[in-house]
């Protein structure tokens, strides 16, 4: 059923891991599968049908069956956890099974998220409550359709226990696939130990799978590039996340990957109306990881990579941290310009002139001023734009989101002026502007309602949200209830991790 493991991490040192098989479960029972996604990492659907008939699908998703050729691994690594750096964090309670080699010849991480208490659980118990699995499940894959790099999900399974958290909840075992889990704060585990040769060997890794082309640049100059590389990357991520008004919540430098892709979803959630203070997380108190925030959390955690890769870019290690504090000072105008591609994308516009960072400003101060819902009046522009000046219908459905219009009729009248000068006309334009701006989100009531009804074992709300999801950017008849705002009542403003 599943693909051959190639096991290139299990084959590293022994110090970067400790060998850890997943702690079975009471009743495993398959609840999600990722078919698209089994199919291009070239797992065999119809054993995978065979399987799920004799219930071997869920026993093996849910660790209870390691799958053969996989050697089940709990990965090392520290981090900073709001600035506050732990030398030893590790995988408290996910497996690495191994690596696989898709369809498109990229190698791939398949690890179970909640499979049992390893050696690096400090004290927890190791599982994951159901909620939270299939938030991550949902809002993965949502951000994969919304064109962010992401860790995807391939499967959830309930396990027939309960864990406990505030209250009890069902446990649940999430199948998670990464391009790798290589994370800052895995370079940060061996540089806080002087382990400067294992340093380097994730450094080799890390160009091996994710930026190849650097290792046919001397050593003198690979490693400074690897940080480079890793910069540019996280620089685009968090624009795509500013771009959909996605907050993470938990940017640590343990939830940081050096591929560039998002990873480990808790309590992450998405604006509705635009506040750029905005922070959704019950243990984010001081407001760290707020939304306007998150560029330069992502500049200090790249700060803290680079000072891992200090040994490696230069002998001297003067010269060395010149070099790299010249990069990470460079950080800002590489975010700008990626922010500012993505938002003129968001606004319509092809060409660039220089007066578009504050079109784009004072729009999002139009938002604030009205209190108006993000992904909404991103997509209603596309209305408006078709609809034309005045009171028409597009241009009406933009102005009733704002509780207050002066900005925004302001604004109006600027961006018609700025798209006067686009070669495009007005149908092409609002083509283009649908096609980045989603209808559709994980809005977290919508998700909470999922949620609820999951823990009840009523998965049809769950199925019904991954349906929508799958397809944000296309107008569902019927479906309408998806993207609209939560009503004042039910209104989600925390959200949780579920560790």
């Amino acid at each position: 059923m599943f693909p051959e493991f190639t096991l290139r991490y299990a084959r590293l040192p022994e110090r970067f891991y400790t060998p850890f098989d997943p702690v079975p479960v009471k009743a495993p029972k398959l609840v999600a599968f990722n078919r698209p996604l089994a199919e291009s990492l070239g797992f065999d659907l119809a054993a995978f049908d065979e399987a799920l008939d004799e219930g071997q699908a869920a026993e093996a998703f849910a660790g209870n069956a390691v799958p053969e050729g996989a050697e089940p691994l709990a990965q090392a690594y520290a981090g900073h956890q709001f600035g506050h750096f732990n030398p030893r964090l590790g995988d408290g309670r996910a497996v690495l099974l191994g690596e696989v080699t898709d369809r498109e010849g990229r190698l791939r991480d398949i690890q179970l998220k909640g499979a049992g208490c390893t050696p690096f659980s400090r004290g927890a118990d190791g599982r994951a409550p159901l909620g939270p699995v299939l938030r991550e499940y949902l809002v993965s894959e949502a951000m994969h359709t919304l064109g962010i790099p992401t860790t995807r999900a391939l499967a959830a399974v309930t396990t027939g226990e309960r864990v406990f958290r505030r209250v009890p909840e069902p446990g649940a075992v999430l199948t998670r696939v990464a391009s790798s889990h290589l994370r800052v704060g895995t370079f940060q585990y061996f540089s806080a130990r002087g382990d400067e040769e294992a340093v380097r060997i994730l450094a080799d890794l890390a160009i091996e799978r994710h930026y190849p082309d650097l290792a046919a640049l001397p050593p003198e100059t690979r490693y400074l590039a690897l940080a480079e590389a890793v910069l540019a990357r996280q620089a685009r991520l968090v624009a795509g996340w500013m771009g959909l008004g996605f907050i993470h919540g938990v940017m640590n430098t343990d939830n940081t990957s050096v591929a560039g892709e998002t990873i480990d979803y808790g309590p992450c959630a998405f604006m509705e109306a635009y506040d750029p203070e905005q922070v959704f997380s019950s243990i984010d108190e001081g407001g760290r990881y707020a939304y306007r925030n998150q560029p330069w959390i992502a500049q200090w955690n790249l700060a803290r990579f680079a000072e891992t890769l200090i040994p490696l870019i230069d002998d001297d290690s003067d010269r060395a941290v010149e070099r790299a504090t010249a990069l990470i000072k460079a950080y800002p105008d590489r975010y700008e310009a990626e922010w500012l591609a993505v938002m003129r994308e968001k606004l319509g516009l092809e060409q660039a002139e220089e007066g578009d960072r504050e079109l784009v400003e004072t729009f999002l101060e139009a938002l604030q001023a009205g209190r108006a819902d993000f992904t909404l009046s991103f997509r209603t522009l596309a209305d408006a734009v078709e609809s034309g000046a005045g009171e028409g219908e597009g241009e009406a459905a933009l102005l009733g989101l704002f509780e207050s219009r002066e900005a925004i009729e302001a604004w109006l009248t600027r961006w018609r002026e700025r798209l006067a000068r686009e070669a495009a006309d007005p149908a092409a334009i609002a083509t283009r502007l649908r096609s980045v701006n989603p209808l559709y989100i994980p809005r977290n009531h919508k998700v909470e309602e999922a949620l609820a009804a999951a823990a009840e074992g009523d998965f049809a709300p769950f199925e019904a949200l991954r349906e929508v999801l799958a397809r944000p950017f296309e107008a569902q008849p019927g479906r309408e209830a998806y993207a609209m705002p939560a009503p004042a009542t039910e209104a989600v403003f925390r959200t949780f991790c579920g560790t």
